[in-house]
């Protein structure tokens, strides 16, 4: 069968005998050591073999991407991405919001549930756009010391780095620099070998990874936050079928059927492993192979939008803190609200593309408006299906952007005196 084929039979499968375990033998030693000694260590291996390729694919694909333009093709780049970002983020969050608002998921929730939250809201704010000053904030994406940077998960100043360097190695006519060019086209060319033999083990990484959570969550856990749990999933499907198709068909020229069919790989990918940054490999190659994107425009926009460019993170953070302000009582007039909404795109920046990196950033917005911290804790028990939805979003966000700024671009560009950036397939 086709990968995105085995993908799904073991999502469905690990779903659903994840269930049938939970209910028969919850509480057991025997579940638990299930779990503990088999689906989570293996799930878990799974996860770290992606993120293990993050870096080097990340770096090199930048380094590259930006290495095959000229100045004035970066600054054009740059100017749709960011454009596309803002205008679709903010459409997320007005989706959400006027969700919130019009099918009130959080009001009327028993007091009772909200004390029982504050023992599971072990979540402290995170230090991001919002509770940085603007200059902390610009200061902050560069980096003192790259390496530092990639092992403290810092993906902005990453992302800074490697452009730069991209911009040294576009602007260096050098023999030495042509060979280095060489030598990031090569960690380029390895890394996507190692991440198809990853691929392979898919179906097996997520079906324990579904197993795990649903055997742990079960359904009854979840009955109190349905409401939530449906207007955020009713939001991410409109903003994913919805709003994308539009852009797709629109602005991107292209049949939304056909796109979504092409990228489902990726969609898959990232609901199994709830990061952004995990599902990155995949992007890239189902943006060059399913789509066949300009390189130049698939490495440059997917390595920045797995960090940046976060529409299904955004619309969570917009429900989720009007949600709890309901839930608590707190009043959130219409001029707070547009405050939020801008907050959220804002966030959706400073988010980290790792599972749960909303987290944090949700407690921050919540002490803004006068909402408990704790009350976190009561989303965390779904966070993890939630999580999985949005990033899927996030992901095919990325893919969208791409295509939009792709259009009108040639295939492939050379730069003088270097290769070619075209990649053979792995």
């Amino acid at each position: 069968m086709p990968s995105h084929r085995n993908m799904i039979a073991g999502l469905l499968l690990g779903a659903a005998l994840g269930l049938l375990a939970g209910r028969t033998l919850a509480g057991t030693a025997l579940l638990e050591g299930l779990i503990h000694y088999g689906t989570e260590p293996v799930g878990r291996i799974f996860l770290r073999l992606l993120f293990m390729l993050v870096i080097p694919l990340l770096v090199s694909a930048l380094v590259l991407g930006i290495a095959s333009l000229d100045f004035r093709q970066l600054g054009r780049l740059g100017l749709r991405l960011l454009g596309y970002t803002v205008v679709v983020s903010g459409i997320a969050v007005v989706l959400g919001v006027a969700l919130v608002e019009a099918l009130g998921p959080g009001r009327g929730v028993d007091s009772a549930l909200l004390s029982s939250a504050r023992g599971n809201a072990a979540v402290s704010q995170a230090e991001t756009s919002l509770s940085l000053s603007p200059v902390d904030l610009v200061v902050g994406m560069v980096p003192d010391n790259p390496l530092r940077a990639a092992a403290s998960g810092d993906m902005l100043a990453v992302i800074v780095f490697a452009l730069i360097f991209g911009i040294g190695v576009a602007a260096t006519p050098t023999p030495a620099a042509r060979k280095l060019h060489e030598s990031f086209q090569g960690i380029y060319d390895v890394s996507l070998t190692v991440i198809g033999g990853v691929l392979k083990l898919a179906p097996l990484g997520v079906f324990a990874l579904l197993f795990t959570t649903t055997a742990r969550l079960g359904l009854d856990a979840i009955a109190p936050v349905m409401k939530y749990v449906g207007v955020v999933v009713l939001g991410l499907g409109l903003q994913m079928f919805g709003v994308y198709s539009l852009v797709v068909w629109a602005l991107c020229g292209q049949n939304p059927r056909r796109f979504f069919g092409a990228i489902r790989e990726a969609l898959l990918t990232a609901f199994a492993t709830a990061s952004s940054n995990a599902t990155l490999p995949t992007a890239l190659r189902v943006a060059d192979e399913g789509l066949g994107l300009p390189k130049h425009v698939s490495r440059l926009v997917l390595t920045a939008g797995a960090s940046m460019n976060q529409n299904g993170t955004a619309l969570f953070e917009g429900v989720t803190v009007l949600f709890l302000a309901q839930a608590y009582g707190v009043d959130v007039p219409l001029r707070e609200q547009t405050i939020l909404m801008l907050i959220c795109v804002l966030a959706g920046i400073g988010t980290a593309g790792v599972p749960a990196g909303s987290i944090p950033v949700i407690a921050t917005i919540l002490t803004m408006i006068g909402v408990p911290a704790e009350g976190i804790g009561l989303v965390l028990g779904v966070d993890r299906f939630l999580d999985m939805c949005r990033t899927t979003v996030n992901v095919g966000g990325d893919l969208v952007a791409a295509a939009f700024v792709a259009r009108g671009e040639p295939p492939s560009i050379e730069v003088p005196g270097q290769q070619s950036t075209e990649v053979a397939p792995p």
